[in-house]
């Protein structure tokens, strides 16, 4: 063991000790041996990892993998297991441990042992075939099934598409009966398409084999060929893979790794799952057998989009598609994949949120981490002898250890007590800062910021960025309001005077970074202070821009900030999909209680975008802080909102702004304060006062704006003031002004208020005279949804960020 070793010395041993030449020479996928320390020095120079390593207390950091399966094996949760760790372009670790069989004699495992994958068929075999298909044309996920399987739209099940059978929600049940299957494949598909739904579409998730089952049928009738045939020529022989398939050779049976007995007589090299070996071994839930060596290939592949060795299976694009998540009930789903469900124990803890991978129930798995470039294979047959192995927390352990060693650097602990008041939150470009912008090293970046974008020192992050050693910045990129925030209407592309970068304008010509904007970056980094609220630009233009990275194969990288009015308050409807406009971009209720990092991973998996996103999360921030909490030096995010209590505000206020209203736009206190000249605002505060709208009070006032609506006109109005933060209710209170509005004043534009409520059922109550807690309890059950949902892309506990 040897402590305090030289950051550069040490990834070289890592690396120089495991690089092979040829990624996908069976020649170089050996089993893994530390090089000794005279040959790393002169190999160091040659060896570039692909992403950072950081700073290990031992030579061998895979050594606490060995540990944990050899120890499992001890304890008998498993015969043995062989254990494989890469990237794109190299293996680090492929070692065998234990035994291949323990009756009826022991036999050790070696590294070339044949598995019986169990369901990791639905994901490498299936899902896999379905999206080859896709990518030369011949169907798209999104048509029904029954477009293919004409008697499977029976039932009420004509609209359900391929995505849902890929992403298990269906409405099918999980399996049928063995007694389906006696008769034959035939008579199996037809029973299958005869099923009743147990849920509607979308509605459930429920893990199901008869799902891919169908899936597998579906690719037979669209290629010609069935599942076995068509995956050997269009997957497993294109990438080199030639001991991966179905119904394996005399030859590959010997050297399998024997599961339980059927008939008295061990399977070995015979499927193990029941309905398969029913389907004559060829099935789209089971039935794929292979080795460490082919599935490392095939794992270097999707960690490069689809190609590995020159091989392409199919187009970056559809590649995008296939690992894009999805946000279903109880969880997040790939295309085939895992992301993280109930289902992900064997993923470990260590691994980024683009992180997919799957399970079988033989005691295998595989996770493919593109943020990290790497992958963690565990091959075993916990199965053997007699079915009673446990595998999933140790592949999930040996996840964590390979994730805590490989890839990105794991968050800097920074001096920031979260016991106590949080005063000095570090923001993502602070972390950064610390790490010594590692994440970045060898990027080339283009920053959308503005004048928000600033370390807690008051560093510009262009300045930061622009002098980070080993990042390119090449461009800037700036939002609504311009680089400074403060600009009003289309803004045009400029020049950064401290920096000399171009700056490209999206709130003008374009809304999201051109093609031409993009040229030679191939990382955008987004860091802009958002204000919390739904109806708001900056959120939207990072979704645009995300589309954009995902259009480009850029990755994008999100440096995390404070929601300002804190991240536990969520309130207001759900936007209405069909009012989606540039403000009102996603179907967030009106205070949604994230950050910006936040919404970044949830926009990716509710569009399926496939964005390689990373966010830089903060330190010390707590879900409970208000922006003033943080210590975080104020900068005003744009030329109207000038303070904390203007932006908690803001849910009120902003929702009348689209009627003819004066929000205070043109005086010192914008969203402080409503009027108009027809109001009289002695009366409109006494109705608002009797409302006893809580952690509020109105008072009359008058103003007259310099500019936006009346302009120069004396406007009556009242002015609000926060009386109790914790008791304040934006929504409540801008409904409530919009009700005593239009009961005062008959003639006001009150249908305008649905631009930004984007509600036509809340409209409706409104109209109809119900009242503030009859037209609340009409969004409560999807507001419950949506709360259900947000957990998934929460980044921080309730408590403090760290």
């Amino acid at each position: 063991m040897m402590r305090g070793l030289d950051y550069a010395l040490l990834s070289a041993l890592v690396l120089a000790s495991c690089v092979r030449a040829n990624p996908v020479s069976r020649a170089r996928l050996r089993t893994r041996e530390v090089a000794p320390p005279t040959r790393v020095a002169a190999e160091a120079k040659a060896v570039e990892p692909s992403a950072p390593i950081p700073k290990l207390d031992a030579v061998d950091p895979f050594a606490s993998i060995d540990d944990a399966v050899n120890a499992a094996v001890g304890e008998g949760k498993l015969p043995g297991a062989v254990v494989v760790v890469g990237r794109r372009d190299r293996i680090l670790l492929r070692r065998a441990y234990g035994f291949r069989a323990l009756e009826p004699a022991r036999v050790t495992m070696t590294a070339d042992t044949v598995f019986d994958l169990a369901s990791l068929t639905k994901p490498i075999a299936t899902a896999t075939s379905v999206l080859v298909l896709a990518d030369r044309g011949l169907f798209s996920i999104d048509d029904p099934v029954a477009k293919y399987l004409p008697d499977f739209g029976k039932n009420g099940k004509a609209n359900i598409t391929i995505r849902h059978l890929l992403t298990h929600v269906s409405g099918l049940p999980a399996e049928t009966p063995r007694r389906d299957y006696y008769a034959g494949r035939d008579e199996a598909i037809r029973r299958a398409c005869n099923l009743t739904l147990k849920s509607p579409p979308g509605a459930q998730f429920v893990y199901s084999d008869i799902g891919f089952i169908l899936l597998g049928e579906v690719v037979r009738r669209v290629s010609g060929q069935d599942l076995a045939a068509f995956s050997s020529a269009a997957i497993f022989g294109p990438l080199g893979m030639r001991e991966t398939g179905f119904l394996p050779t005399d030859a590959l049976k010997l050297r399998a790794a024997p599961t339980e007995r059927r008939d008295g007589v061990f399977m070995q090299g015979d499927v193990h799952d029941p309905l398969a070996h029913l389907l004559g071994g060829i099935a789209g839930h089971a039935g794929l057998f292979s080795t460490a060596d082919d599935l490392s290939i095939f794992a270097q592949a999707m960690l490069g989009e689809g190609e590995v060795g020159g091989k392409r299976i199919f187009s970056a694009a559809t590649w995008n598609a296939l690992v894009s998540p999805h946000d279903i009930p109880g969880g997040i789903r790939a295309l085939g994949w895992d992301v993280k469900t109930g289902f992900s124990i064997n993923r470990g803890d260590s691994l980024s949120r683009l992180a997919f991978g799957h399970g079988g129930f033989t005691g295998t798995s595989l996770w493919i981490d593109p943020d990290k470039d790497l992958f963690v294979l565990f091959l075993s047959n916990r199965v053997h002898p007699d079915g009673k192995g446990s595998v999933n927390a140790l592949a999930g352990r040996v996840g964590t250890i390979a994730g805590n060693a490989l890839g990105p650097p794991a968050v800097v602990s920074l001096p920031i007590a979260c016991e106590t008041a949080a005063d000095h939150v570090a923001t993502g470009i602070d972390v950064l800062r610390a790490e010594g912008f590692e994440r970045l090293r060898g990027a080339h970046v283009g920053l959308i910021t503005n004048v928000s974008g600033r370390a807690h020192d008051g560093t510009r992050t262009i300045d930061l960025l622009r002098d980070a050693p080993g990042v390119a910045l090449t461009a800037i990129f700036a939002p609504e309001h311009g680089l400074l925030a403060d600009r009003e209407g289309a803004i045009a592309g400029d020049t950064d005077a401290t920096s000399g970068l171009p700056i490209f304008s999206l709130y003008g010509e374009s809304f999201a970074p051109s093609a031409e904007s993009l040229a030679g970056i191939d990382t955008l980094v987004f860091d802009i202070q958002d204000v919390g609220t739904r109806f708001y630009t900056y959120a939207s233009t990072m979704r645009r821009a995300m589309e954009a990275a995902t259009a480009n194969h850029l990755r994008f990288v999100v440096l995390d900030r404070p929601n300002p009015i804190n991240g536990l308050d969520v309130s207001g409807p759900i936007l209405t999909a069909d009012l989606r406009s540039f403000v009102n971009h996603h179907a967030l209720p009106v205070r949604h209680g994230m950050t910006i990092g936040e919404l970044a991973g949830l926009f990716n998996a509710d569009d399926h975008m496939g964005t390689r996103l990373h966010v830089v999360k903060m330190e010390g921030w707590r879900r409970s802080d208000f922006y003033d909490g943080t210590g975080i030096p104020w900068v005003n995010p744009s030329p109207n909102l000038r303070s904390v209590d203007a932006e908690i505000l803001y849910p009120a206020v902003g929702l009348l702004e689209a009627t003819k209203l004066s929000v205070g736009r043109g005086t010192a206190t914008p969203f402080e304060l409503i009027g108009a000249p027809w109001i009289d605002g002695v009366v409109l505060s006494a109705a608002l006062s009797a409302a006893a709208l809580g952690g509020v009070s109105f008072s009359p006032t008058s103003f007259t704006p310099t500019s936006s609506v009346y302009r120069a006109e004396r406007c009556g109005g009242v002015r609000l003031t926060i009386t109790d933060r914790a008791h304040f209710e934006p929504v409540r209170t801008g409904l409530s002004i919009a009700m005593q509005l239009r009961t005062l004043y008959p003639t006001w534009d009150f249908d305008h208020v649905d631009r930004l409520i984007a509600s036509p059922r809340v409209m409706d109550a409104i109209r109809a005279g119900r009242s503030i807690t009859e037209v609340e309890a009409l969004w409560t059950a999807e507001l419950q949804a949506f709360q259900t949902k947000r957990d998934k892309y929460l980044l921080y506990p309730s408590t403090c960020a760290r």
